[in-house]
């Protein structure tokens, strides 16, 4: 269900439906968020933005341990791209921080469609059924999800799997004097029953667009609930004739089959809004008979390519696919990234921003390793202010949950985490000897606890020399690299290592080691080109993988 119908969207629309800018005029059709209905049930403690109101709303669910959520999921004919992991990936971090941060219990069901115009042209090309077409990539689709760390939904709801309750979905809206059937076979939504409540969501429908001169439609701004079978096209029987559902249908039936007639969250790309939100709503209230089914509507922004006014989307050719991506970038940088920019926002492409995110979070793993470090008693520093530390850490826990609960305020969160790490960077000034006064491990245990908390809580690893699971290789590599790097220290302890000889005897000593320190300098610097940092300590060497480096990926406009 993931498509691009955003032509028929305006560019002010969009922004304004996104709340990030004026729109135009209402039209005569909808009046956004006039009527909506505040539910009743559990306070998350978070405002959100309702793309239904077009302003933050208290985040009021039916129950915390039951919390509603439809997805729109993919039309699986076709590799996912980046486009799609930046509107997936940034409802997963939400979804996260609803989780495990204001204790919601997400249920969150995911519709796939599996049988469309785009299906059946691919599958044409290939020969091959469109059946097997869609299991191909909807199973594509699932790994990419799992190699950007997106959690699964609680179920996946295929439309193939489901065509009888489409039916009587169908059956129910006309039944309520909303939709048609034609002699041709079709089913059409007839919009002018539904009146002013069209176009709750953007508030002006835009026009139709031309419709062949054959048109079996009443009005030409009705949509399509079941399209009569082409031939050679893949089709069911149903009370109006062979046939398949139309688009918007699908994930109507798909949510209330779970939910019912009354949905919390329901997510999805801004270029989703219109016409399928739109559809869907008005689908469902005329079948359940219902003022409000979708309680709140979040919109993600497009990620455009930087230096182009144009969403990455398969019909402009602009787009990089998942696969491609994760060969140059961990999903760990690229959820970084997403975080970055409000999950309403456009975000702006490019290898200098990947790269920019990419050494935010080597920042980030270095504070936690130098850290780790100090307190292990491998890392001197002067007297560290405690107290300085502990109120910045108390300030910080209050400050990105406060971000969190506005609107889920992702780059606020960050910059709070950041600035934590700044503060405690400060402290960590490394001296020549070890000093005698106390030192301060408690606090900075306290802070790494804290900071490895809220990477995970978004999915983000610091944990560098965790391998991608199932890679059976990993383990072994992460052996090797250690007993290399533990060679390596008892070389150049050797080589460091004068015992009680004469100054003149040392200085001897030492000359003649100087190529063992050479070597493992350059041992060092070798390791470093494959993405392997090692640190030598004062008494010990540590390491960390620090991603793959790629001479390929150089800052680009």
């Amino acid at each position: 269900m993931l498509r691009a119908f955003g032509a028929g969207l305006g560019a002010p629309l969009l922004r304004a439906t996104l709340g990030l800018g004026p729109g135009p005029g209402r039209g005569v059709l909808g009046a956004c968020g006039q009527g909506w209905l505040q539910p009743t049930g559990h306070d998350t403690g978070v405002k959100v933005y309702n793309s239904l109101t077009r302003r933050k709303d208290p985040l009021i669910v039916g129950s915390a341990d039951a919390a509603s959520w439809y997805s729109c999921g993919p039309t699986v004919y076709d590799h996912a791209h980046l486009g799609h992991a930046c509107s997936y990936v940034r409802f997963d971090i939400i979804r996260r921080i609803l989780t495990r941060i204001f204790g919601c219990n997400i249920i969150m069901v995911m519709g796939i469609t599996d049988v469309d115009d785009k299906i059946i042209k691919r599958a044409n090309e290939m020969k091959i059924s469109p059946a097997s077409l869609a299991n191909l990539y909807e199973e594509d689709f699932k790994q990419d999800m799992a190699a950007l760390k997106v959690l699964p939904p609680t179920v996946y709801l295929r439309v193939t799997e489901n065509i009888p309750e489409i039916i009587s979905f169908i059956e129910g809206i006309i039944a309520n004097g909303h939709a048609y059937s034609t002699a041709k076979g079709n089913v059409y939504f007839d919009l002018q029953s539904r009146g002013d409540k069209y176009g709750k969501l953007v508030g002006v429908a835009p026009g139709p667009v031309a419709e062949p001169g054959d048109s079996d439609k009443r009005h030409a701004s009705d949509f399509a609930l079941w399209k009569a079978a082409k031939p050679q096209e893949i089709f069911w029987a149903s009370p109006w004739g062979n046939g398949r559902p139309g688009w918007h249908i699908e994930c109507s039936t798909i949510s209330s089959l779970v939910f019912g007639s009354q949905l919390d969250i329901h997510s999805g790309g801004i270029d989703l809004a219109f016409p399928h939100h739109e559809n869907e709503i008005a689908q469902c209230e005329v079948f359940h008979q219902c003022q409000q089914w979708g309680n709140y509507f979040l919109h993600s922004g497009h990620l455009h390519v930087k230096g182009k006014e144009e969403k990455m989307s398969k019909s402009l050719k602009n787009y990089i696919t998942i696969k491609d991506f994760l060969k140059s970038f961990s999903p760990d940088v690229f959820r970084l990234f997403c975080m970055r920019s409000s999950y309403r926002s456009a975000i702006d492409y490019s290898d200098s921003t990947m790269l920019e995110a990419q050494h935010l979070l080597r920042a980030v793993a270095a504070f936690v390793e130098d850290a780790r470090a100090y307190m292990k008693g491998q890392l001197a520093c002067g007297p560290v202010r405690e107290d300085v530390l502990w109120e910045r850490l108390s300030h910080t826990k209050a400050a990105v949950k406060a971000a969190l609960a506005d609107d889920f305020d992702t780059p606020g969160a960050v910059d709070a985490v950041m600035d934590l790490i700044h503060q405690g960077n400060r402290q960590l000034k490394v001296v020549a000897k070890e000093p005698g006064g106390p030192r301060s491990p408690a606090v900075f245990g306290s802070v790494i606890s804290y900071i490895e908390q809220f990477f995970e809580t978004v999915g983000i690893s610091l944990a560098d020399r965790q391998f991608v699971s199932g890679d059976s290789g990993s383990a072994t590599l992460h052996s090797v690299v250690e007993e290399l790097v533990r060679f390596r220290l008892k070389v150049r302890q050797f080589a460091l290592a004068t015992g009680e000889a004469t100054r003149e005897a040392r200085r001897q000593q030492l000359l003649e080691r100087q190529p063992l320190l050479e070597a493992c300098d350059i041992l060092r610097q070798d390791l470093a080109a494959h993405g392997i940092s090692i640190k030598d300590r004062s008494s010990t060497s540590t390491w960390e993988l620090l991603g793959q480096r790629s001479e390929d990926h150089k800052p680009g406009s």
